[in-house]
């Protein structure tokens, strides 16, 4: 062992090297976890770092691409109290590490002393000879022009010259910042760990979905929807703004235990199945329904999205029906009873008979995760790199960090959206394991004090680090009540809600335009006639559709980057506990969106809502004016306080834009 060096629990430790690292942030759980960027994002660190005594320290943050071998350092700022904050900015895809180093600076120990001295001070001339030693110590580091005018410097201080002439010299900015980049680094203390960012598309935190049914694309409710059907469709997509179309399982649905309609155990020859109960004679994950058509009509119909500028999304549903190829081919990859049969899915009071769980306890559990995870290579390859993941707290935690890793490692423009309404811990897991995105309890969030205290969790802890909220106010398993009972503004205020509070959100169409409310049977939140279980024709050219507000919407998200994000949003008091507003704006203030939503869709609303001037940049002595993106509508707004009254019948909801009156040198006003 080094005579430097000795153990302390276990672990060598140099004597020399003085400086604590701690409280590091961004840090999941001390490391283990990543966080989540998108290319162009920053990342801003924050650290402890302190000394013994009275000597100065330098930090710094050290960041790297994951193929880069050579670390980029950038100076970290002391806040105060022993804080230190720097930033670096992520370019491009995949994975980049962060860590910290410090030490103890004796030039800036020294240089900050010295400007405490009084000239009276005796020892200064011992104070310049120590300084000019340090400055040596680092010319002889330094090369070429730095090193002559380092050289310089050191020999100045320990020439005949005035006092106040080496004051002058060694308290010089430009003297500093060459010491700073010669900086002895004899006793560097580097943080323990090397933290790792995963870099996604910008799409991965901003985007809006919108889900179809393949089969119900048809105007006959006897004739199963096409591929080509689709094709149709998406232009219908397109016209309202959406960028992503997800669908439900595509593969052939099996034929032993199928659902009938409403989810009746007995079914008829009619009766088409749920597409979560997958695989049949026909094929399994790798295959699609032959009534939707072929592979080859399936990559016609993602060309067409693509050319319409709207990606692809496929559902993961990792489960069996008894037909599906797997049951057979590998009876080892499901659970047998004592019976020797194989237990179909619950989730009391919910029974899936016409599905197998797979079981991930399996002996040969490392043939499985390859199978698998060769599912979704096999979908990229046929143009896919978004998928929604159907129930992933139900399969192995361990799985999803392999699969997932391995597939970005490849790939890492995929996007993964976990579909796991589950506890809170679990959906948090997830997320740290790599899914990209994830549901909400949006759904079930729905007054004043629920939404502020929910989004406030998701925006302003460390929760955003990893988890991407992804909002919708429907799916096809979940009609809440306030949809059911709340009439068209219901379906208004949700959209508008999950669109303005998430900078990615989804919905389940054309059941959510049209806003479709009949549920199953009283407090149940399934449709009726979902679905899930039929063919489904639905008119799109409805008068009473809410396409044209879900276009306008769409647009405003498109055109205010305030939205794009989710870090910024803030709720702000109103004194009517039945409308909730808040805001998003930009770092520059360059564009500040203000949402008022009234909460009740039955009864008209209205009250005071209270606005943070100061950080607005809003002067309190001039008018300023919020734009309503939605109606067009512009209003003049004095001070923090200002009234509104929504007609949830009319429009429940402002999405105000606000601008700020500026004066012109021609003495008129006008609104940035």
């Amino acid at each position: 062992m080094s005579a430097r060096k000795t153990r302390i629990k276990g672990k060598e430790v140099d004597g020399q090297k003085r400086v604590a690292l701690e409280a590091v942030k961004p840090e999941i759980d001390a490391g283990r976890f990543p966080i989540k960027r998108t290319v162009g994002e920053k990342i801003v660190v924050e650290a402890d770092a302190f000394t013994d005594g009275h000597d100065q320290i330098t930090c710094v943050l050290l960041h790297r691409r994951e193929a880069e071998a050579d670390w980029i350092e950038t100076p970290m700022t002391a806040l105060g109290n022993d804080r230190w904050r720097a930033t670096f900015t992520v370019t491009e895809l995949g994975h980049y590490y962060y860590t910290l180093a410090a030490w103890v600076d004796h030039f800036q120990t020294w240089r900050h002393e010295l400007a405490k001295r009084p000239e009276t001070d005796k020892d200064l001339p011992v104070a310049f000879l120590i300084g000019s030693n340090l400055i040596a110590e680092a010319a002889r580091r330094a090369k070429g022009e730095s090193a002559a005018r380092l050289k310089a410097a050191s020999e100045a201080l320990a020439s005949d010259s005035e006092q106040r002439q080496k004051r002058l010299i060694a308290l010089e900015e430009e003297l500093a910042v060459l010491m700073a980049r010669y900086a002895e680094r004899k006793h560097v203390c580097r943080y323990e760990k090397e933290l790792t960012v995963v870099v996604d598309l910008e799409r991965a935190r901003f985007s809006s979905w919108y889900e179809f049914f393949p089969r119900s694309c048809t105007n006959d409710a006897s004739r199963h929807g096409t591929f080509k059907d689709c094709e149709a469709r998406l232009q219908y997509v397109a016209e309202m703004g959406f960028d992503i179309v997800y669908l439900p399982p595509i593969h052939p649905v099996g034929r032993t235990n199928r659902k009938g309609k409403n989810n009746a155990l007995e079914c008829t020859a009619d009766d088409v199945g749920s597409p979560w109960a997958i695989g049949a004679d026909e094929g399994g994950h790798s295959a699609v329904h032959p009534e939707l058509g072929t592979l080859e009509d399936f990559r016609q119909f993602v060309s067409r999205a693509n050319a319409l500028e709207i990606e692809i999304a496929l559902d993961i549903a990792y489960q069996c029906t008894p037909d599906h190829p797997y049951v057979k081919e590998h009876p080892e990859w499901f659970r047998q009873r004592p019976d020797g049969t194989i237990q179909y899915a619950e989730n009391p009071p919910k029974k899936y008979q016409d599905i197998y769980p797979i079981y991930f306890e399996s002996e040969d559990w490392q043939g499985l995760w390859e199978e698998l995870k060769d599912v979704v290579l096999f979908w990229i390859g046929h143009g896919v790199k978004i998928f929604r993941v159907d129930n992933p707290h139900t399969k192995a935690l361990p799985f999803w960090e392999w699969m997932i890793g391995e597939i970005k490692r490849e790939y890492p423009d995929v996007i993964f959206l976990s579909e796991a309404f589950t506890r809170p811990r679990m959906m948090y897991r997830l997320a740290k394991l790599g899914f990209t995105q994830s549901y909400t309890y949006f759904t079930w969030r729905n007054t004043n004090w629920e939404l502020a205290q929910y989004f406030t969790e998701l925006t302003q802890t460390e929760v955003r680090e990893y988890l991407r909220p992804n909002l919708w106010p429907n799916t096809p398993d979940i009609l809440h009540a306030y949809l059911q009972f709340g009439g068209r503004p219901a379906f208004m205020t949700r959209f508008i809600l999950a669109a303005t509070l998430g900078a990615s959100y989804g919905m389940y169409g054309p059941a959510f335009e049209l806003c479709e409310n009949r549920a199953r049977e009283p407090g149940s939140e399934e449709y009726l006639d979902s679905e899930k279980y039929q063919i489904r024709v639905w008119d799109l050219d409805r008068s009473d559709s809410l396409r044209d507000l879900i276009a306008r919407v769409n647009r405003i998200r498109r055109e205010n980057p305030a939205l794009h994000s989710d870090w910024s949003l803030r709720f702000h008091p109103v004194d009517n506990e039945q409308l909730i507003c808040y805001s998003k704006s930009t770092e520059d203030l360059n564009n500040i969106i203000v949402a008022v939503v009234n909460l009740d869709p039955h009864h008209t609303q209205s009250g005071s809502v209270e606005l943070p001037m100061d950080t607005f940049g809003l002067d309190p002595q001039q008018p300023y004016q919020v734009h309503d993106l939605i109606s067009d509508a512009r209003y003049m707004w004095n001070g923090a306080r200002n009234y509104v009254e929504l007609n949830p019948d009319v429009m429940p909801a402002h999405i105000f834009r606000l601008r700020r009156r500026i004066r012109t040198e021609q003495d008129f006003d006008y609104f940035l």
